[in-house]
């Protein structure tokens, strides 16, 4: 079996549609559909159910899959160790991270890093905090940066630190003139939210339950800045994290402090249980983790 073409079987066996495959893997639909007729010609069963127009991995499939992701990994821990050999601070981090921290605490820490092991590249992905925690058990990142703490004995979270959540609202709003406010005072408002797989919303969520009502979420967005947009346009208020210092603020709105002592968001570094396995990942968890702890020093 060639190794491309069980990496062509992986991906297809998350999509389960071949044309959603061949454009993630830029190849045309037949090239995978006939590496796949190989793959099943080799083994001498049926890999996929064909149901509705879609493909359904098979309890065949899935043993394929769970080698071949293992096969995959150990070719690339091979492929980082001749590498780390030859040049000890080079080698690729694929880091995942929470959209609201791509604007200040990713970028630092890359920029801090570089400075020291200027060979190092990045695979960046920000997204959800529970996508983020499943590509991480799944070793398709190396490392995550996510918010809150994930549940489960098969990843291994480090906390950095402590983010405050703050209410937006829209600058002729009643509440604007404030500088803070508490979460019972925001019972009949109407909500601009993150959906519920966001780490803000569930920790809003929770903090709206401690204080007696449910939020009303009319509108939900996973860009921070199509939220405060939206909260402008007078859409309805939004719980956000914190602006950071010299971060661009919407015009239009109004940041107060969330005063619920809950009301906020512990940020932290995520691997499979084990630590990273690629050297330059973990020297990246380690360089971050002694950075944050000097910092909070």
């Amino acid at each position: 079996m060639e190794l491309r073409e069980l990496q062509w079987f992986v991906t297809l066996a998350e999509c389960e549609h071949v044309t959603a495959a061949s454009q993630q893997l830029n190849i045309s639909q037949p090239t995978l559909s006939r590496a796949v007729a190989r793959l099943e010609r080799q083994l001498g069963v049926r890999l996929f159910d064909r149901r509705q127009n879609r493909l359904h991995l098979n309890r065949y499939g899935e043993v394929l899959r769970a080698h071949a992701l293992r096969a995959i990994g150990e070719v690339a821990s091979a492929e980082q160790r001749i590498t780390a050999l030859l040049d000890p601070a080079a080698g690729t981090v694929a880091l995942g991270f929470l959209h609201s921290l791509g604007g200040w605490l990713i970028p630092d820490l890359i920029r801090k890093y570089r400075e020291v092991a200027p060979s190092t590249t990045f695979q960046l992905r920000g997204n959800a905090a529970d996508v983020v925690v499943d590509e991480v058990r799944h070793r398709r990142l190396d490392i995550g940066v996510t918010s809150p703490r994930p549940a489960g004995e098969d990843v291994r979270w480090y906390p950095l630190l402590e983010e405050r959540l703050n209410v937006l609202v829209p600058a002729n709003h009643p509440l604007a003139v404030r500088e803070s406010v508490a979460a019972a005072e925001l019972a009949a408002e109407s909500f601009v939210a993150f959906p519920r797989v966001f780490g803000v919303r569930q920790i809003f969520d929770r903090v709206c339950g401690e204080a007696g009502f449910t939020p009303d979420a009319v509108i939900e967005g996973t860009e921070i800045g199509t939220v405060r947009a939206l909260v402008a346009a007078e859409a309805g208020i939004a719980i956000v994290p914190e602006s950071r210092p010299g971060a661009a603020h919407h015009p239009g709105t109004v940041e107060l402090a969330l005063t619920d002592a809950k009301a906020r968001r512990e940020i932290g570094m995520l691997t499979a249980a084990g630590g990273p396995a690629a050297p330059a990942a973990r020297r990246f968890f380690t360089f971050v983790t002694d950075t944050l702890h000097t910092r909070d020093a």
